[in-house]
């Protein structure tokens, strides 16, 4: 079924329009209608619709409007317009917008049916190119030249040296004018690929589908890696790492919605030169792992989760230890527990002397000090004698030791889950304070609160709407009708100054969202609280 959302501000021309169509026996649904273009914007922007079938002439934004806003942010959605036979001409102009049909009104049911068979078939067969085996297979063979994939997997590896970079840049003629660098690194999940579909031609899919959507812009260079792929983006300024993260974002669940296929998408530490490669793989490596924390079918960009670590050096240690603080990362207690049991067996090989049996115990009291210190957490530990601390170490029995090493684990594991939860909570808190300070600027948006708070905004929206419930949209939008509805009752301003005062510079598109709120105009809304509190 392919989603359609009607906009048309006549509700009898909507009503008309659902009724004449057996939606289900021609492929589709009509997944919710709007008056006017703003209310449209926002249910394209929530449900993301197949279809949008809008008339021009509406209030507050007309269709070539909304359809212009569309196709910029929603390529992918046909537009299907109404016309008045007085307004075909002037649409038809509007041949930039890529609009898929121009209907006449008033609505012909054969013919808004013969418009929709068509659109399905169009609909069908972009779907059929997109998961057609032979075009995956094609897609699968003509992937980067070894040469080349030799070369970036070097980069990330750091087995490339500064003296070598010109002689490989020109053996593989390709280019890094930077001035800045980022790893992106994409997992497709293989235990939840689309269907029967091999998992080797679904990532190839997903790689060819991100290659189309990031590389122009960001200049990318993309090669399969330890079965992902890993993208090499070139940025302006680290501010562009924002932008980028959100249209990351939305590739995610473009692959969810079109492929079938379930991608985590994360964004690694910004550097300054291609050397410095192998650190920003790392962390976008392990922004991936946060999928356990964060969820699936989305990006996830380090320094937004776990800023303080990121102007660190990323942790190296044995394969063992590595996984422990993994999980202390993103695990459960089980998983921690079973992590540091694999290291402890790791460590208690017989054959080791007790020199190194010493040593090993040094590095991992020095790996929970780093991190602790990191991630601005506590070792839970006097911390005044550390001399005192190391000897206690060496000299405990293998089961205290085991005991230490579990409880020192998931207190980490504890403190971390409360530093996420404050970060989160101080996030939405500074966002609502943005709100107080400038509610009266009209052209306030989401673009603004995320630059101001510095992060992107695909994390602002999901961390704002998991912790309040609403929409930053939504929210806003009654914190200024609750002003508004304060200001009605305790002065005598006109309603068109108050509009202005709370960031409606459209008195008319103010009385309407405001009685869509409260139920009444807010002339009739002062008057009937006047009479209550007499």
């Amino acid at each position: 079924m392919y989603t359609v959302l009607l906009v048309d501000d006549e509700e009898e021309v909507i009503q008309v329009i659902m009724r004449k169509i057996n939606w289900e026996e021609l492929g589709f649904s009509v997944i919710g209608s709007a008056g006017n273009g703003v209310k449209a914007l926002e249910l394209v922007e929530e449900f993301q619709p197949d279809v949008v079938v809008t008339d021009i002439k509406m209030p507050y934004m007309d269709g070539l409007e909304l359809s212009n806003r569309v196709k910029s942010e929603f390529p992918a959605t046909k537009i299907l317009l109404f016309t008045g036979f007085d307004e075909f001409e002037y649409a038809k102009e509007a041949v930039h917008l890529e609009v898929e049909e121009y209907i006449l009104k008033p609505v012909n049911s054969a013919e808004l049916k013969s418009v929709f068979s068509q659109l399905k078939m169009k609909l069908d067969q972009e779907i059929s190119e997109k998961r057609n085996v032979e075009t995956l297979q094609k897609y699968y063979l003509e992937s980067l030249p070894l040469l080349r994939a030799d070369f970036y997997s070097g980069l990330i590896e750091g087995r490339v040296h500064e003296d070598e970079i010109s002689r490989y840049l020109s053996d593989c003629q390709v280019s890094f004018p930077g001035p800045l660098f980022d790893c992106l690194v994409i997992h497709t999940s293989s235990s939840q690929e689309a269907g029967d579909m091999d998992p080797l031609l679904l990532s190839a899919s997903v790689r060819e589908q991100a290659k189309e959507r990031l590389r122009e812009k960001w200049q990318a260079k993309s090669f399969a890696y330890l079965g992902n792929t890993v993208f090499i983006v070139q940025l302006q300024n680290e501010n562009q790492v924002w932008e980028l993260t959100d249209e990351c974002d939305r590739f995610c669940r473009y692959a969810r919605r079109m492929l079938g296929a379930v991608v985590t998408l994360g964004i690694g530490q910004v550097c300054g030169s291609i050397l410095e490669l192998p650190r920003s793989y790392s962390s976008a490596r392990e922004a991936v792992s946060y999928r356990a924390v964060y969820g699936a079918s989305r990006a996830i960009n380090m320094k937004e989760i776990v800023p303080q670590k990121m102007d660190r050096d990323v942790i190296s240690c044995e394969k063992q230890l590595s996984d422990l603080f993994r999980m202390i990362r993103v695990g459960s207690e089980e998983e921690i527990t079973e992590a540091a049991g694999r290291y402890l067996h790791h460590i208690a090989i017989a054959d080791k002397s007790l020199q190194q049996h010493c040593l090993e115990r040094m590095e991992l009291l020095n790996m929970l000090l780093r991190f602790s210190a990191n991630n601005g957490i506590s070792m839970g530990e006097d911390m005044e004698d550390m001399g005192k601390l190391y000897s206690s170490i060496l000299d405990m029995e293998p089961d205290a030791f085991r005991s230490w090493i579990l409880k020192v684990s998931l207190s980490f594991r504890e403190q971390l889950i409360r530093v996420r939860s404050n970060s989160t909570e101080s996030l939405v808190t500074g966002a609502k304070e943005y709100v107080q300070n400038n509610y009266g600027d009209a052209k306030l948006s989401l673009d603004d609160i995320c630059a101001a708070l510095g992060v992107s905004n695909s994390y602002f929206s999901t961390v704002f709407k998991k912790e309040t419930g609403s929409s930053f949209i939504g929210y806003l939008t009654d914190y200024r009708l609750d002003r508004a509805a304060r200001l009605l009752i305790e002065t005598n301003e006109k309603s068109y100054m108050i509009a202005g005062r709370v960031g409606y510079s459209d008195p008319n598109y103010f009385s309407y969202v405001f009685k869509k709120r409260f139920g009444a105009s807010p002339s009739k809304y002062r008057t009937e609280h006047a009479k209550s509190e007499e």
